[in-house]
Formats: structure tokens, sequence, C-alpha cells
């Protein structure tokens, strides 16, 4: 589908003809670049592409580049990227970690404390962890294992995808915890996972961004990450929060036997 801009000209001079061609033809990359740079790109001057902003119905080069991110054409990683860069004349290091501050906030509102403890049971209770986790989730995954292993806990890193997965998964069973994460949707691993636990029994718990979870998506234990808006650039830091915190009421609940594990851990470190 062709970007539909504010204002359509009846007709374009050849240079804006050639920017509007590249503007359809490399939304994403267009939508990194700087005037200079899709100038330079072009072999055209910056102010003949702000008078194309200008005759397309958009106030400056910024604005022209907001028409693409508003009607929807780029829905991937580079598209929410783009509009958390966008959002501002210029990306602030202290800005993008005050909103990070307000997805910690949201997640600490809407954690619903029963289903953290229930997750504590859960770890408490499982003779054995297996957690899956791929793409950006990856290093929610790898956090935890390794945060579990350091605590003693029998802790599986099941690989992201794969017939592997399934390998891993039918090792599960009736008291063990399976650890998945689904922030946007539940992916077809994910899937594989809940479904298997009808058969096999073990017990379930997903790391969610969405407040109201389809039935056929739910797990045991829920618990809910705020990782910002829809069309944003999705940040981990509550996550990793939410993870941490888990840990550390683990230990707390573990005690001696949790301490211990770490106190030969850091003997053997001492030693070799």
């Amino acid at each position: 589908m062709y970007l539909q801009f504010p204002k359509t000209p009846e007709r374009l001079t050849p240079a804006e003809q050639r920017i509007l061609e590249f503007i359809e033809g490399n939304r994403e990359e267009f939508l990194f670049m700087s005037i200079g740079q899709a100038a330079d790109r072009l072999e055209i001057s910056e102010a003949t592409i702000s008078r194309f902003a200008r005759h397309m119905g958009c106030q400056d080069f910024k604005e022209l580049k907001n028409v693409v991110i508003r009607q929807n054409h780029l829905e991937g990683p580079a598209g929410k990227l783009a509009s958390t860069l966008l959002s501002e004349e210029s990306f602030q290091a202290l800005s993008y970690l005050q909103k990070q501050q307000v997805c910690l906030q949201k997640t600490m509102e809407r954690l619903d404390r029963q289903e953290f403890e229930k997750a504590l049971e859960a770890f408490l209770k499982a003779r054995q962890v297996f957690i899956h986790a791929k793409s950006a989730s990856a290093s929610m995954g790898q956090l935890l294992f390794f945060r579990l292993r350091r605590l003693g806990v029998q802790v599986t890193l099941l690989p992201s995808g794969g017939s592997e997965v399934l390998e891993g998964l039918v090792q599960a069973g009736r008291d063990d915890l399976v650890v998945l994460f689904g922030f946007s949707k539940v992916s077809r691993e994910g899937r594989a996972i809940l479904d298997r636990q009808k058969e096999a029994g073990y017990c379930t718990l997903c790391f969610t961004g969405r407040l109201h979870v389809p039935e056929e998506d739910k797990a045991d234990i829920n618990l809910y990450v705020c990782r910002g808006e829809e069309k944003e650039y999705h940040s981990m830091t509550a996550a990793a929060a939410l993870v941490d915190a888990l840990v550390v009421a683990l230990s707390e609940r573990l005690g001696a036997r949790g301490a211990q594990h770490l106190n030969d851990l850091y003997r053997m470190k001492k030693k070799f």
C-alpha cells in the first residue's frame, strides 16, 4: 500500500519524484536517516527535501517521517525503534530512563501479589525448573537461569527452537516447573509447552506483557510486565527487575540452603 500524505500534489518535480520513490522503497532506512544523510544519498540539497516535505503537507522533515510511522507500515522492531526515536527532537538518555521508570511503576501497580507468591511456592516445590525463552526474551531466560543455578536450584535452559525444545521438554514431569516468556504473544514453542502440560502434569509460569491473557495462552501462574506502548521499542528493564525480585525473594525463602550453595561456590572460585 502506498503512503498517504496530508496533501496530494497534482505534479511533482523530478527531484521530488526521486525522494518519494526512495521513501516508498526504503521506508525503514529512511526513518533512521538525518536530512543531511538523505540529501547525500539522493544527491540533492537539504532545501529540496524540506520543500518536498512542505509540498506533501508536512511541516518539516520530522513530520514527514511521522507520516510513515502513523500509517502502521512498520510494525517490526525497526518501526518500533524509529517510533521511539522520533518521539523527541533527538534521543535523550535521561528521558528514555524516565520512560523506564514509568514501566517499572506500572509493573509495580499491576503486580498480583498472590500470583507472585504462587510463583515463589512453585520454585520452592519444583524438583527441577525448565526455562524456555527465545528472541529478545532469551536474555531474561539466561538471567533467570544464571541466578537460579547460583542458588543451587536444579535448572535447565531449553533451546530456543527446533526439535531440541521437545527433547528437553519431554523430561519435565509432574513435580517440575516450566517457565516461559510470552510478552506480546505466546510463541509456537510456548504453545507446545502449555499443551504438553495436560499430559505431563508439570506447573507453568509465564511472564506476560498482556493484562488480559486469552484462556488458551494462560499458564498456571502469570506475572505481568510493562514494556512500553504497543508501537514503541520494547525494553526489558521491568522484566529484568521482576526476575531479580523473584530471585531475591526465593533466596530469602531458601535461607541457609541457598546461602550454603553460594558460599561453596565462592570458596571454589577463590581456590581455583
